[in-house]
């Protein structure tokens, strides 16, 4: 039987037995080798603190409102990116073939049946690799935030939170020619930020604040900040290190309230302009030639290029039934995990 994680209750995370779903015209069944987890947004699904799931989505307006919650327990079929082989594909089907190695979202489920254009081109190259197809959604989450940015040749951009998604954001800024000033809580994923491109590191614990640090290395302030930490106070400390009439993108998935966000300050004071960035759109002045399609394909390229080193990035391939240890794991905000990623068992024995 197949399986797929669930979220059963608050804390409680299982891989449960399900259905195998039936392959309809148009589609392609995939053998799931490997799940990328998401230490953010999936996070607010196993802490309750996900507003679908304290509120409901009124879709048409765009808003949340109060009444019965969008979403409920037990929610199953989460996952950020996936790996597998396609192993069975609908007659009408030409552009995938039975074998490829393949990239795309289906949630953390050992099979999935798909839409064939979901995973057409997505092919993993021979020789490369098969878990790196797990970053095309994180990878595609840092590159619009580099995007939303606006990072120029020669400008200074501080990427506050050196996660997964924000290590890739400091080596995707460093690609497209900024001068990055990395900031973190951990020294570990502060040290990692030099070797993917960062020329500062600045521990945002310290005295003074990150944003003071970083207007002192840059001579008066960085041009833009990228914020991936999902903190109001990273946030606020993002808003303080910027020029006057500075960009700063919030790129994380800010939950509860945001006290320590004092919109009266720096953000009055020096015209800052805060713009959101999230994956379901690009940003507004790229409208016209970018897609979340051009993100994924960029950044992916880039990964099996091997510009972007994303299997360092890779601390944890556990077996798909221990799926409750990791999240149990990231919850308790272990510094050793950066990218987990689950193993299912149609995974080849050995990586290639």
């Amino acid at each position: 039987m197949p399986h797929v994680v669930q979220f059963s209750a608050v804390r409680e995370v299982e891989l449960v037995e399900i259905e195998a779903q039936p392959l309809t015209p148009g589609s392609v069944r995939i053998a799931t080798w490997y799940s990328g987890i998401s230490a953010g947004t999936e996070l607010t699904a196993y802490r309750g603190t996900n507003p679908y799931l304290t509120s409901t989505w009124d879709a048409e307006r765009r808003l949340f409102v109060p009444g019965e919650p969008s979403f409920g327990y037990p929610v199953s079929g989460w996952g950020y990116s996936e790996v597998g082989q396609v192993v069975e594909v609908a007659d009408d089907v030409t552009d995938v073939r039975v074998g490829d190695v393949v990239h795309g979202i289906w949630g953390h489920r050992s099979d999935a049946v798909v839409p064939a254009a979901a995973v057409a081109g997505r092919i993993v190259p021979d020789g490369v690799d098969p878990v790196l197809g797990t970053f095309a959604r994180v990878g595609a989450i840092a590159l619009n935030g580099v995007l939303a940015a606006d990072v120029r040749l020669g400008e200074q951009v501080a990427v506050f939170g050196q996660g997964v998604i924000g290590l890739l954001a400091t080596r995707l800024a460093s690609l497209s020619g900024g001068r990055v000033i990395a900031v973190d809580t951990l020294a570990a994923r502060l040290a990692m930020a030099t070797t993917f491109g960062a020329v500062h590191a600045v521990d945002a614990l310290r005295e003074g604040g990150a944003g003071e640090r970083i207007r002192e290395l840059t001579g008066g302030g960085a041009d833009s900040a990228i914020e991936l930490s999902g903190t109001d106070r990273a946030l606020h400390e993002a808003v303080r290190s910027v020029v006057t009439e500075g960009l700063v993108a919030a790129s994380g998935f800010y939950q509860g309230g945001a006290s320590n966000l004092r919109l009266g300050e720096e953000f009055h004071h020096n015209r800052v302009r805060i713009v959101a960035s999230q994956i379901s759109g690009v940003p507004v002045s790229l409208g016209g030639r970018w897609n979340q399609a051009r993100l994924v394909r960029t950044v992916m390229g880039l990964v099996f290029a091997g510009d972007v080193d994303a299997g360092a990035l890779v601390s944890d391939v556990v077996p798909a039934e221990d799926v409750a240890g990791v999240f149990a794991r990231l919850d308790a905000g272990d510094p050793e995990i950066l990218q987990a990623v689950l193993r299912f068992e149609a995974a080849p024995e050995q990586v290639q």
